[in-house]
């Protein structure tokens, strides 16, 4: 690793004018290329403490040996300057957006003497006028078709075009009337290029004045008695309304617009981008990225737009780009996309209206292309091998952790700890055997005390499952150890543990401790990975709480968020897996679930806490008897007017605590009401709470 302080250039030495710069790492490879309005403050910013830089800027700063720059004379030539390296260096630590798929466009062929229209993919090529991109082949193909009956330009690769000039016989389409046969003479090379002109302005958007003169020629074929013409026309007409029906209006004002949206997590991001010409959807494109280096909504935008327009042709960049965010260098931007159209372009974020609407599609599809991508990824079975496998050998496992338990804590400002636990099999979730739980409050209460308490609760149960010979110990079910899964959360179903009575009740598969399919029921079967949500400290405190249960055979690692590198039990140094290891990315998404579980196990827990007016300020009152009063009488109204003997009638109401609780509600002000923070309802009316809003204000 090196020390940046090594190649810091001198003060003075750095321009104050914008430019381009390079890192190169010892290799002299270019690993990031940036610009900057003035390169002296932006390279400044790199050599500061390594603490105060983002962590992947960390990385790039100190795998880097060298740094270099380049003075232009403006913000637009550094724009250009600094996509023409991108393209060129293709560095490790930039944004490199690549294709979720290949797109095929339209394509027409307006460089060769018989323009020919086909589907294309790949790079654009001089002199090809390109329409799309399409989601599928089969619309390209199912609307030139339809276009053909107008427009019938050639289609034919160029060995049947030779074949057929040779033999002197136009093919199949030649003779059914999809094609005008420039290949046998029938129009001449500048009646086809017409033809192949008017496809193609057909395709720009320029449908309305076609259409128009069509059905003018119609009516004078008819009024001309030549009605065979008439019909050939009608059919025409038809025919490019069928086309023109596939590309729904979005836009009344036949805007002609591409539209950006952006999804990202902290890893990976997903680029929508919608093509509107003349107010209908023409084609629509997407990209997924990893974030490899520090970078906001604002500069994946930037990123996008540069990769987007970068080798287009003008005629590609639409009069408006509207995106969800504007970038730092909106002005350089802008006049960057001014100068490849030839037109002023505006580039802007939609705030009203049907643009705005539109935009929230575009914000959609992003959303579900990477999610899209992340369900792939993690679906398919070689890929799932693959990562388990790098997860064993970088951890020095003996075999594959087929299963693995993944534990995290969550709390706000140290109030409400909670953890969760998740469990993935074979590099799948298994949804049936989360756990969450309530973590005992201690004044010294930390993140690595709630992680010791957790694990050696899950695993004490375990030893006690282990031990059990046929008939289910039921003597702590029914405590807060591992709650599981809210069964009415659809993505969190869990069985429910059986208190004693309910599991006399239950029948023979609860009373056998094992599940449906025969696998023992809840904490019964070990992982062969414990995976903490932490650094060292999380890993040796559940180390030691496995240590303390003394249990030597499963193995334990922590994922830190810093620079997701992994930590050993007793190891100084993280072990690092690549960026593209699948094991990191399987790690990281069992990471992300146990995130996940425990935030929203903690926000609902929040949620359904009561604030009770003036029974908040009696001394040793818990929530569970403040619910107890307020259920028993219906509203602080009632329990204002109770007295003393009364408030004795209520389970766990003793007669001291009815004084104090009488006392207290005699002195608090009337006006101070109980509240269901969980749905806001004011508990004050003469109405008792309803069931459904007192099993809200129950916890786990």
């Amino acid at each position: 690793m090196a020390d940046p302080s090594s190649y810091r250039p001198k003060p003075g030495q750095i321009p104050d004018s914008p430019g381009v710069y390079k890192f190169r790492d010892q290799h002299a490879r270019v690993i990031y290329v940036g610009k900057a309005k003035s390169l002296r403050p932006r390279l400044s910013s790199y050599f500061q403490d390594l603490a105060n830089l983002h962590p992947r800027t960390r990385a790039m700063v100190t795998t880097a040996a060298s740094v270099e720059w380049t003075v232009v004379s403006t913000e637009v030539g550094a724009l250009q300057l600094e996509y023409a390296w991108i393209k060129e260096f293709d560095p490790r630590f930039n944004v490199k957006y690549r294709d979720d798929k290949s797109y095929p466009s339209l394509a027409v062929t307006l460089n060769e003497e018989f323009p020919r229209v086909q589907v294309m993919r790949g790079p654009k090529r001089k002199g090809v006028r390109y329409f799309g991109p399409y989601g599928h082949a089969w619309a390209i193909r199912e609307t030139v078709d339809l276009m053909l009956r107008v427009f019938p330009v050639r289609t034919c690769s160029a060995g049947v075009f030779r074949r057929s000039a040779q033999i002197g016989r136009p093919c199949l389409l030649g003779y059914i009337g999809k094609c005008s046969a420039p290949c046998v003479g029938r129009v001449s090379a500048e009646e086809h290029r017409a033809l192949a002109e008017e496809f193609c302005d057909f395709m720009a958007g320029r449908t309305g004045a076609y259409i128009r003169r069509l059905e003018t020629r119609m009516r004078e074929a008819s009024e001309e008695m030549e009605y065979e013409r008439a019909a050939r026309l009608r059919d025409d007409i038809e025919a490019l309304k069928r086309a023109m029906e596939k590309n729904a209006v979005v836009l009344t004002d036949a805007t002609d617009a591409d539209l950006m949206a952006v999804a990202e997590d902290e890893l990976e991001a997903a680029v929508q981008i919608f093509h509107v010409r003349g107010g209908r959807v023409r084609g629509q494109r997407g990209w997924v990225t990893d974030k490899v280096e520090a970078v906001d909504t604002a500069g994946l935008v930037a990123h996008a737009l540069q990769q987007l327009y970068g080798e287009e042709s003008g005629d590609a960049v639409p009069k408006e780009v509207l995106v969800p965010v504007l970038p730092e260098d909106t002005t350089a931007l802008n006049q960057w996309l001014t100068d490849r159209r030839g037109a002023a372009v505006s580039l802007r974020i939609p705030q009203r209206g049907d643009k705005k609407d539109l935009m929230a599609t575009v914000v959609r599809n992003a959303e579900q292309a990477l999610v899209l991508h992340k369900t792939k990824r993690a679906s398919d079975l070689t890929t799932r091998s693959r990562a388990l496998e790098e997860i064993a050998e970088a951890l020095g496992l003996d075999a594959a952790p087929l299963r693995v338990e993944c534990f995290d804590i969550s709390h706000l400002q140290g109030d409400d700890v909670v953890a969760s636990m998740v469990v993935f099999e074979d590099g799948l979730p298994r949804k049936s055997e989360y756990r969450r739980f309530q973590i005992k409050y201690f004044a010294d209460q930390d993140d690595v005390r709630s992680m010791h308490e957790v694990i050696s609760r899950r695993f004490r149960r375990y030893l006690q499952e282990k031990q059990k010979t046929g008939e289910w110990d039921l003597a702590d079910a029914g405590d807060a150890s591992g709650a599981p899964a809210d069964p009415d959360e659809a993505d969190q179903v869990s069985v429910e543990e059986l208190t004693p009575a309910g599991a006399a009740a239950s029948g023979s598969v609860a009373d056998s401790g094992r599940d449906e399919d025969g696998r023992p029921r809840r904490f019964a079967y070990p992982p062969q990975l414990v995976v903490v949500d932490g650094g060292q400290p999380q890993v040796a405190a559940a180390q030691r709480a496995l240590d303390d249960l003394g249990i030597d055979d499963i193995a334990v690692c922590g994922l830190a968020k810093r620079l997701e590198e992994f930590w050993l039990p007793g190891e100084d140094d993280p072990v690092v897996l690549p960026r593209s290891s699948e094991g990191l990315y399987l790690l990281q998404r069992v990471r992300d679930e146990a995130h996940r579980f425990a935030i929203r196990y903690q926000r609902t827990k929040r949620a359904a806490s009561f604030r009770a007016g003036p029974l908040d300020a009696v001394a040793g009152l818990g929530e569970t008897r403040k619910r107890a009063l307020l259920k028993h009488f219906g509203s602080v109204k009632r329990l204002r007017a109770a007295t003393v003997h009364q408030l004795c009638e209520v389970p766990g109401i003793g007669r001291k605590t009815a004084e104090t609780v009488a006392a207290a509600l005699a002195q608090a002000a009337p006006a101070a009401p109980a509240v269901n923070t969980a749905t806001g309802e004011i508990i004050e009316d003469d109405a008792a709470p309803t069931a459904a809003a007192s099993e809200r204000g129950d916890t786990a």
